[in-house]
């Protein structure tokens, strides 16, 4: 299932990618912000399950941000969970 999300106190615009029925994260794609970095970030996590990712990822943060577009992409993952319940 494909989902959008709009990330908050980071550069990108927006995160979009597959979720499947098995929880599987598919075709990671970030708007805007670090292209090479983020693009890595989408290879990485390609075909893990989203509670590994968010698990891996959760909580990092980008300088003196609270946040960062990994921190962002968990954020989506788990909104995109609760949304296939």
């Amino acid at each position: 299932m494909k989902f959008e999300y709009v990330p908050q106190g980071v550069c990108p615009r927006l995160i979009q990618f597959d979720l499947s029925e098995d929880g599987s994260v598919h075709d990671v794609v970030y708007t805007g912000g670090c292209n090479g970095n983020l693009k890595a970030i989408g290879k990485l996590v390609e075909g893990m399950p989203a509670d590994k990712v968010i698990e891996i990822l959760q909580g990092n943060r980008c300088g003196l941000k609270q946040t960062s577009c990994a921190d962002q992409l968990t954020k989506a993952l788990e909104a995109a969970k609760a949304q296939m319940k």
